[in-house]
């Protein structure tokens, strides 16, 4: 009797079908297996890795043996694995049948690399989740390619920008001096082109200075002095100090603070620069008319300082980078100033070394912009009163008395700085080197040396050991007067006996003040 069920044609159908799925199954099982360009591999539902393709092995670096039945979660940086986001990416897959991300990814041996991730969740017929698929491409090179393209494009911007701010006061500072050229001593057109000149050259020196710290703080190279300072005082200062700007743009200045102080552990150099910066922001970007409102106050154990403007705003897609170095926050507003991107990256920076937060709001475009800073306060106490110092009564007197010797190889430096001191009442003269300097100290012997420490043959350390021998017992103070300001440009002199060291351009207010401290302390007997 014959099997009729070999003659049944759906039988034999079936059987062919069988045959074709299984070697469909077969060629698909051995492409994907293949791919090396991809990571493609199976996870079962709590996670656990249960096929492995040569692009996984390729790119992760594991092989099957070593990677199958551990969980995906060890392709993770530690500190994204010890938050629970490979569970947050299934759970996501889970719920939306599909989840894509960009991150950093870890291989075997440790170093990351940037990828692509695709996990798609894998149910039965009856709706079962039976696991997940996981496909991942490395895009390490592509991310390089375009960060260094982003570097690329900010640089160009930063340039131009920097240009434009240079170029701008120096040529302000160019016709002001064209103007005290054209008039007589009394013609009250003088005054203006000495603010004029006083503003812009203050306004390069901040640029200079946001670049330098910029740089020190990347490097490692800023280390906080810090001490119990009181921050309704730092604001209180900077905000007078800025007085005539916010008058001379006719806007409206709020100011709401504690009677009493409110105390920080801070650096009150950085966080004056801070506070100046997001002022200055605030002046720059709101139009005439605007207003600023300063608020500083105590909330929650921190010292809250917030500065809110009526100007230009912050479009959406910038308040996630406005902090980040060389992004201009008025960029693209028509009309709006520009700026070097750097104030609000080096104010982020000091105010996250202090252990503090920075945030900016803004509602959008015309909506103007509010930056929180928020600083650890200290305990309230009661404020020690410490007497002023003060010169002794014959100080002012003894000015005239005192010898100021100023040696610096820029020729205009030393003349304009001999003039100064002049007018200040001291009997001052300039030397351009070294030989000349110890010349004129042989025959002028000075009480005060301010000394270029750059100087061409024989060097300010060179200099300043000679003065000494020179000198023998007699008291002299030597300044070191610099254009170098780093730590260790400080340490360098110090080491080399100079008593101060003052980075140029030095501020003409505070050269007066310290002078003053030189000579009451050079009226003391030894």
């Amino acid at each position: 009797m014959l099997d009729s069920t070999r003659e049944d044609p759906v039988h034999v159908k079936r059987v062919l079908l069988q045959d074709q799925l299984r070697r469909s199954e077969e060629r698909f099982r051995l492409l994907v297996e293949s791919v090396k360009d991809y990571a493609i591999f199976m996870l079962d539902p709590g996670g656990h890795v249960v096929t492995w393709n040569a692009g996984a092995q390729s790119i992760k670096g594991y092989s099957a043996a070593e990677i199958l039945g551990q969980h995906f979660s060890r392709f993770y940086p530690p500190e994204v694995a010890a938050r629970g986001w490979p569970e947050h990416e299934l759970d996501v897959a889970r719920l939306e049948g599909r989840f894509e991300d960009e991150a950093w990814r870890v291989r075997k041996d440790g170093s990351l690399f940037w990828a692509n991730v695709v996990i798609t969740a894998l149910y039965d017929d009856t709706g079962t989740l039976q696991g997940f698929a996981k496909v991942t491409r490395d895009l390490t090179q592509r991310n390089r390619l375009e960060t260094l393209e982003q570097t690329a494009r900010r640089l160009t911007e930063f340039l131009a920008m920097l240009s434009h701010e240079l170029r701008n006061p120096l040529a302000s500072i160019r016709n002001a001096i064209g103007v005290m050229q054209t008039r007589t001593l009394d013609d009250p057109h003088l005054d203006w082109a000495r603010n004029v000149i006083g503003r812009q050259t203050s306004h390069l020196a901040r640029v200079v200075d946001d670049l330098l710290e910029v740089s020190r703080i990347a490097s490692g190279k800023i280390a906080l002095q810090k001490a119990r300072l009181d921050i309704v005082g730092i604001v209180s200062q900077v905000l007078e100090s800025n007085r005539p700007m916010i008058q001379q743009r006719a806007l409206a200045l709020e100011v709401s603070h504690p009677d009493e102080p409110l105390w920080v552990d801070g650096d009150a150099t950085r966080l004056t620069q801070v506070v100046t910066n997001l002022l200055n922001n605030a002046i720059k970007y709101t139009p005439e008319g605007g207003r600023i409102h300063v608020a500083v106050r105590r909330e929650a154990g921190r010292a809250l300082i917030s500065m809110r403007d009526t100007g230009i705003g912050i479009s959406a897609h910038l308040l996630g980078q406005i902090f980040d170095l060389f992004v201009q926050g008025g960029s693209d507003i028509v009309g709006a100033q520009g700026g070097l991107g750097v104030g609000l990256a080096l104010a982020k920076q000091l105010v996250e070394m202090h252990d503090g937060t920075i945030e900016a709001y803004s509602n959008g475009p015309g909506q103007g912009s509010e930056f929180v800073i928020r600083l650890p306060a200290l305990d309230a106490v009661a404020a020690r009163e410490e007497p002023a110092a003060s010169a002794p009564s014959s100080a002012a007197e003894a000015a005239v008395t005192q010898r100021v010797l100023v040696v610096d190889d820029h020729h205009d430096v030393t003349d304009s700085m001999v003039m100064l001191l002049g007018y200040w009442g001291y009997k001052a003269i300039g030397a351009y080197d070294g030989p000349s300097a110890l010349a004129a100290a042989a025959a002028f012997p000075p009480d005060v040396v301010l000394l270029d420490l750059n100087l061409p043959g024989m060097s300010g350390e060179e200099v300043s050991r000679r003065l000494r021998e020179n000198a023998g017992r007699r008291r002299m103070v030597i300044v070191a007067i610099t254009g170098y300001g780093q730590p260790k440009d400080f340490r360098r002199s110090r080491e080399a006996g100079f008593e101060y060291h003052e980075v140029k351009p030095v501020d003409p207010a505070r050269l007066k003040s310290l002078l003053a401290t030189i000579v009451a302390e050079n009226l003391r007997p030894f």
